[in-house]
């Protein structure tokens, strides 16, 4: 009997889908709440290649939800943690914890050797992001809040998460400053793993186009495909904070008691800016928090300014539903 017997038997996965998954390299953004179970099952299935990037360490708040953890692991890079449970968990896997947050600068040579990359962060930049910088290469994204959430396979042979939801969510909202139950992060990450085993195993219909809704306070599952969903004409990208260069005109749009130590020193403080407070042939920063400011004042601004527009997510810390 081995490791794999029940998976197996399973005309969809035989010894030939076997021999995919112990090929494939996995990129998982996030060892929270979502990446516990992907991480499970995903080295569980026998990907024997799986890197794990979070730049969060554990806290007790975390164990509701986060089951990769206990107490003893507290304080430790979740990563760190992460890969040593998953090495337990099947030896066969090799499990490479990268201890620093998913972005625009740390994304491309993380993404590089990758077949197949879940989002599991709680973060509207890293989420679009890792869009922007997929492209051909799937990218299975997913978002919990309080009792609700959606799982969706992007790029690849799919749009993007931009083509999915091109306009600014309503809210900035995370699992740290609204809640959230942890079975509905568990439900949600599990088909998250579910989606990344059925695109390494080819198999059909894809889940690459396809949306699945979750929303427990109604008791509620829905799904749709979005094949044909336009990319947006005009798309505004994150960079880092630390991509920033002195050449750009920077606009800080939190007020000083909220962030003492704007985005960049020649940050100006503006928090509605106008086409006025821009300079024609240098490109424009929008900074805030989580970039959902930064991503409404630039949508707003697209419609007087042609030149160029980014934004930047400075949050305190980085976290992980």
């Amino acid at each position: 009997m081995t490791r794999y017997a029940r998976q197996l038997q399973l005309p969809q996965v035989g010894v030939d889908g076997q021999a995919r998954l112990a090929a494939a390299h996995v990129l998982v953004i996030g060892a929270g709440g979502l990446g516990a179970p992907v991480l499970s099952y995903l080295a569980g299935a026998g990907i024997r290649r799986i890197t794990v990037m979070d730049a969060d360490r554990v806290s007790l708040s975390n164990l509701h939800r986060q089951t990769l953890f206990t107490v003893t692991d507290i304080g430790v890079p979740k990563a760190e943690s992460a890969a040593a449970r998953l090495s337990a968990l099947n030896p066969e896997c090799h499990v490479t914890p990268v201890i620093e947050a998913f972005s625009p600068a740390t994304g491309p040579a993380a993404l590089a050797a990758a077949d197949l990359v879940l989002d599991c962060a709680d973060s509207y930049a890293a989420s679009y992001s890792a869009s922007d910088l997929c492209g051909a290469t799937p990218l299975i994204t997913a978002s919990v809040l309080g009792m609700s959430g959606y799982v969706a396979g992007c790029c690849g042979s799919a749009p993007s998460l931009r083509a999915l939801f091109p306009d600014p969510p309503d809210s900035a909202a995370s699992c740290a400053t609204a809640g959230v139950f942890g079975p509905v992060v568990g439900a949600l990450g599990a088909l998250q793993a579910q989606m990344a085993l059925s695109v390494l195993l080819d198999l059909n219909p894809s889940p690459l186009g396809q949306v699945v809704t979750l929303d427990t306070a109604s008791w509620r599952v829905a799904s749709f495909r979005f094949d044909t969903a336009p990319e947006p004409a005009r798309a505004l990208p994150f960079i880092a904070p630390g991509q920033i260069t002195p050449e750009d005109t920077v606009i800080e749009l939190r007020p000083e008691a909220e962030a003492p130590r704007p985005v960049a020193p020649h940050a100006r403080r503006i928090t509605t800016p106008g086409p006025g407070d821009l300079r024609p042939g240098h490109r424009t920063v929008l900074a805030c928090t989580s970039g959902l400011r930064a991503w409404r004042a630039g949508t707003a601004l697209c419609d007087t300014w042609p030149g160029e527009i980014v934004l930047a997510a400075d949050p305190q810390q980085e976290t992980t539903p």
